[in-house]
């Protein structure tokens, strides 16, 4: 039996969230086909603007929405369904401005930056270790060197960047050297994006998420000054802001790409496709870890930022890296060929719902430090 969808429970509560932060956003999402609102330019970004959704994640009190953990999963799997592109590139924004609501926990460091994006809803993108094989996320992507009579100069490029033509602010992961001159040390640096020797370059060539701007930036010589650098407190490992930072990056990714397989799984579901087993199935997969990133949302609500909650968080993930590859496949063999034959989008969902694996920690390079965590030894992120 063919159902409306609105009348199914599935995604019900999701949505909900969304349109209590965020009202008609849903509603504008789906009346745009997916192919479109996956394309370069087109108007999710937008209208996320103008429904002021750049300030979901900062508190009320310096203007934002002061959207919990838990809401924000709810929020990125919904819109997931409607546009990945758009979910992913919120990921970028809302999990780099998570990182800079962490600083508050220690000082007023951030507030007017906060009250900036949350006035002028301005997009903030992410220059932290995204796309590169075989090194630690820890390491930062350019180099900042210290500038006679105050500042920095920063060197380097982000590739792939989300939001890299729409954006208004680049965070970025710099490395600077010691006053001693013997090494380095990490920092954050937010950049504006009209800042010359800030460059976009081509990069992205995939039409699958092209929606999310994911070129390159290029920095060359780039002036900050120093009060648009921030030190962590640990060097040798993620200190408290980083950890934040990190566990904010792994439920709003994992949520996104899960709400990729949620749209598959509607439509097994609208269309009554399959047996009652096989929709169930469906639904156990996608619901079960949709629970247990919600869980690790709670326990990030009370301010855990320790050692066994970003362990947590990446069981977490790739758990739900494993049950989206069990739900997109199955419903795209329950939809059938027709369904991928006579439009685009099953194939589209079907590609994007796989790219929560080329995120990082991937799965190969952090197995080594987590079957280490449960041996006994400390926790590394790599």
């Amino acid at each position: 039996m063919i159902q409306d969808e609105g009348s199914m429970n599935f995604l019900k509560r999701d949505r909900a969230t969304l349109e209590r932060f965020l009202p008609s956003l849903d509603a504008k999402l789906a009346a745009i086909p997916l192919i479109e609102i996956e394309r370069p330019g087109n108007p999710g970004l937008a209208t996320l603007r103008e429904l002021e959704g750049t300030a979901l994640l900062i508190p009320i009190e310096h203007g934002g929405k002061g959207a919990s953990a838990v809401e924000a999963i709810q929020i990125h799997r919904a819109v997931a369904t409607r546009s990945p592109s758009l979910a992913i590139a919120m990921t970028m924004h809302n999990f780099s401005v998570a990182t800079l609501v962490e600083y508050l926990f220690y000082g007023d460091y951030t507030v007017e930056l906060l009250k900036q994006i949350s006035g002028g809803q301005l997009l903030v993108a992410s220059g932290f270790a995204e796309g590169r094989t075989g090194t630690s996320i820890l390491d930062p992507l350019m180099k900042a060197t210290r500038k006679e009579g105050g500042g920095y100069l920063i060197n380097g490029s982000k590739k792939p960047c989300s939001l890299s033509n729409s954006m208004h602010i680049l965070t970025a992961s710099v490395s600077v050297p010691n006053d001693s001159g013997d090494g380095a040390r990490r920092a954050v640096a937010v950049v504006p994006a009209d800042t010359p020797g800030l460059d976009r370059k081509p990069f992205w060539k995939s039409a699958v998420l092209g929606g999310a701007e994911s070129d390159e930036l290029s920095l060359t010589d780039v002036h900050v000054n120093d009060d648009q650098v921030f030190f962590p407190e640990v060097e040798e490992s993620l200190d408290a802001v980083e950890a934040g930072g990190f566990l904010w990056f792994e439920l709003l990714v994992s949520a996104s790409y899960l709400g990729v397989a949620s749209a598959l799984a509607e439509r097994v579901l609208a269309g009554g496709r399959g047996n009652p087993g096989e929709r169930l199935r469906l639904a156990i997969d996608v619901e079960g870890a949709m629970a247990a990133l919600e869980g690790v949302a709670r326990a990030m609500q009370t301010g855990d930022r320790g050692e066994a909650i970003l362990v947590q968080a990446l069981f977490v993930r790739y758990s739900v890296q494993q049950a989206i590859e069990r739900v997109s496949a199955l419903a795209a063999e329950l939809l059938g060929g027709m369904a991928f034959i006579g439009s685009p989008d099953v194939a589209y969902l079907l590609a994007a719902s796989r790219a929560l694996a080329f995120h990082p920690p991937s799965r190969l390079s952090v197995a080594p430090a987590l079957d280490g965590y449960l041996m006994g030894k400390p926790m590394r992120v790599a």
